[in-house]
């Protein structure tokens, strides 16, 4: 069903590029979403109104709930897929996280009803009316929504949407909601015992974790999260693939919503090369790795010496020295500046964002320098890690 409904509904139609295609897989999961939650709500609203179950009808009060997340997921895709103007020149990408963070809420709010409603049903206990027809309708409703997680996840996962995985969550949480239900009904019904607040709490604090996770997440990517280790991987090796690039560092990956990011790195070159020459293998890769990855990227030109006997052994041992002491931390843009009495050796070494011992560091690197020639004066600087894993 879900391989049919994107096939027909978004494949089999002309998209003018990958953001019309993704605003139209965005749409067709919003709407299934709205579609399938109103259905299950009108369902279980007419079944409950004629049993007088009142199960049934909390259950529907929380399919509109669901198909307001959808509403909300719907409306803030369409804004995200808004072109740049002049005051937002990366795009409305963002809107898309905002979108997430409002069914996130929408989440914790029926998590925090139910545990109300469970508690209520500890404290005063009652036996929950039994009927065939309003248990078939929650069986259904079971069934449906598990096949709504699976479609808004492969949806989701598609265009990597955080509002559809959002919704792919929400319905999860209606999942063992609605299933406590009917487990309490069956229990109440043929063994006599009232279960049904205990299975509340239980289910409640499930679906609690699952809106504090996707509040989390979305919070995470709002203030800036750390971007794909991979996307950073694959960004170094394609720009090392170019003729005259030495060594990368210092990249860094901005993300301006779901498929929207913009990346900026430091190229290690020959100081002695050609500046014409450099600059046009540069402005190559920033276009062809832009073009492959569908990433704005600015390429940075670092000159560093080579080909210098004494540099590259200085270099070598200090950058042995660092593994030593620090496993996995490099340094780049090594510079070797002598005077009459005293010699800089001026680098950077990369850290993670939450190393806190650099001036231990710095002194530790200091101190094999002057081991190596007391002439020897370190200039160290520290920049973060924004890819590595």
């Amino acid at each position: 069903m879900t391989a049919w409904l994107m096939k027909h509904f978004v494949e089999n139609r002309p998209a003018s590029s990958d953001s019309a295609r993704r605003s139209q897989y965005g749409t067709l999961g919003s709407v299934v979403g709205i579609g399938v939650n109103v259905l299950l709500a009108l369902l279980k609203l007419l079944v409950g109104t004629l049993t007088g179950s009142v199960a049934v009808v909390a259950d529907a009060a929380n399919n509109l709930s669901d198909a307001g997340g959808s509403v909300v997921s719907l409306i803030s895709m369409r804004i995200a897929q808004k072109p740049v103007d002049r005051d937002h020149p990366f795009g409305h990408g963002r809107m898309e996280y905002i979108g997430a963070l409002g069914v996130g809420v929408i989440i914790l709010m029926m998590g925090f009803e139910l545990f109300k409603s469970g508690v209520d049903s500890i404290l005063h206990p009652e036996a929950l009316a039994f009927a065939w027809v309003p248990f078939g309708i929650l069986v259904g409703s079971i069934l449906l929504k598990g096949w709504l997680y699976f479609f808004y996840n492969k949806v989701g996962s598609v265009i990597n949407s955080s509002a559809l995985l959002a919704a792919a969550k929400d319905s999860l949480s209606d999942v063992m909601a609605t299933s406590a239900v009917a487990v309490s009904m069956l229990v109440g019904h043929f063994a006599g015992v009232a279960i049904d607040g205990w299975m509340g709490v239980i289910v409640a604090l499930l679906v609690l974790r699952a809106g504090w996770e996707v509040c989390r997440d979305t919070i995470d990517s709002i203030l800036g999260s750390k971007p794909d280790p991979e996307l950073g991987q694959e960004i170094a090796r394609l720009i090392m693939q170019y003729d005259l690039i030495l060594g990368v560092h210092d990249l860094i990956i901005h993300d301006y919503g779901p498929g929207r990011c913009v990346a900026s790195v430091h190229a290690e070159v020959p100081s002695t090369g050609s500046l014409v020459e450099i600059h046009e293998v540069i402005d190559r890769a920033e276009q062809e790795i832009g073009r492959q990855l569908n990433i704005p990227i600015c390429i940075h030109m670092d000159p560093i010496e080579t080909g210098n006997p004494e540099i590259d052994r200085v270099k070598e041992q200090m950058a042995e020295y660092l593994q030593l002491m620090e496993p996995g931390m490099k340094l780049h843009d090594f510079r070797r500046v002598p005077g009459e009495k005293r010699i800089n050796l001026i680098f950077d070494v990369v850290i993670p964002a939450d190393y806190r011992q650099t001036e231990v560091l710095r002194q530790k690197l200091c101190d094999y320098a002057a081991s190596l020639d007391p002439r020897y004066r370190c200039v160290v600087n520290f920049d973060l890690d924004y890819i590595s894993k």
